[in-house]
């Protein structure tokens, strides 16, 4: 029987037991697109495969992996090397870590150049093109901003004018520069903070795929909350099932299952985290043109070849709206999209091409 994949808990400490059912809240609240899997972990396949799963946390969610295997010896060894894969680009992208290469660059690499590795490198420069695409709508240095919202969130209270208009001061994409030669990044000024919330856990997807399928397991997906990532189908199968829910009736049937591939899927909304204030709901996306927490009651949800790109296109179209936002995404080759948005009593949900024309399981 089919089961939301999100709601299944393996081998869990008390305290990710907690980590872990938030999650599964936000995700049927926030994401309306959850997994159907078919069979149990460690359920037999006609391949002589059998399914396994595993959950750890690293950057700041639960990390799934769920994989087929020829054994178990085999299967550990992947979920080995796949959240060690993880471990190692928590320690380099987040912001939350003090050492982390992510926090020290941005203060030696003030006025001139500094080479960085080549994830660094890699999901700077991924970064730095939609924010030229985008026209600014997806921003990685909006560090100083966010920082003020995630204190807002925690206080009730609203940032202060004057103090957006400080941090502001010190964000804007053309001023980090990088060097394609050297791997180099270089900020303008002082004061500068990155923030990849919205693109470094896609990437950790992708790359946790890549380490399983160079050591022989092909059929896998990875789960980062909002950010899924997909490589060859479950024996049998022509893909993944991914089961599309409306907004407030997460227990309810689904309404589309998408079966899909090699692929990514990215989810952006307000309703994991936000502040309510004043009359108004501002989620933790942040308009970088405003500095503001959108208000505007939208979720996003976005297909792609990898979770580099459908992560961040995810948020970017967030922040655009609707209609430019839609525009962006008939602009990509390799992207799809799903907006809904609350608008009044019934949800208005709009769908780009692709998204139209992706494989849709038969009820």
């Amino acid at each position: 029987m089919p089961h939301r994949v999100l709601q299944r808990l393996i081998s869990l400490s008390a305290k990710d037991r907690q980590q872990h059912d938030k999650s599964c809240a936000t995700a049927r609240q926030l994401l309306f697109l959850t997994f159907v899997l078919l069979g149990g972990a460690f359920s037999a396949c006609a391949a002589g495969l059998q399914s396994f799963e595993a959950v750890e946390p690293h950057m700041g969610t639960l990390f799934r992996v769920k994989l087929y295997a020829a054994s178990a010896e085999q299967a550990q060894s992947g979920f080995r090397l796949a959240f060690a894969r993880v471990e190692t680009l928590d320690n380099i992208l987040s912001d939350y870590k003090p050492e982390s290469e992510l926090s020290r660059v941005t203060t030696l690499a003030v006025g001139r150049p500094v080479t960085v590795s080549a994830d660094l490198f890699h999901v700077l420069v991924a970064a730095q093109q939609i924010s030229e695409e985008t026209a600014g709508a997806f921003d990685v240095t909006l560090g100083p901003v966010i920082r003020l919202w995630r204190e807002a969130r925690k206080t009730g209270r609203p940032p202060s004018p004057d103090a957006l208009r400080e941090a502001a001061r010190f964000c804007g994409y053309k001023k980090m520069k990088l060097g394609a030669k050297d791997n180099t990044v270089e900020f303008e000024q002082a004061g500068m903070k990155l923030d990849l919330g919205g693109i470094a856990k896609g990437y950790a997807a992708d790359e946790a795929l890549v380490v399983l399928n160079k050591n022989g397991i092909k059929s896998a997906l990875v789960a980062a909350s909002g950010d899924l990532a997909f490589g060859d189908p479950p024996p049998g199968k022509k893909g993944w099932s991914i089961g599309i829910d409306s907004f407030d009736s997460a227990r309810a049937p689904f309404t589309k299952t998408l079966v899909l591939a090699n692929s990514a899927v990215s989810t952006s909304g307000d309703t994991e985290q936000y502040l309510d204030a004043g009359g108004k709901h501002y989620s933790h996306i942040i308009d970088p043109a405003s500095d503001m927490g959108l208000t505007r009651r939208m979720t996003v949800t976005v297909v792609a070849r990898r979770g580099l790109a459908a992560d961040p296109f995810a948020t970017a179209v967030d922040v655009m709206g609707a209609e430019r936002g839609l525009a962006f995404i008939e602009r990509q080759t390799e992207a799809a999209a799903l907006i809904i948005v609350r608008e009044g009593a019934a949800p208005r949900t709009i769908e780009s091409t692709r998204f139209q024309r992706l494989p849709v399981q038969a009820n």
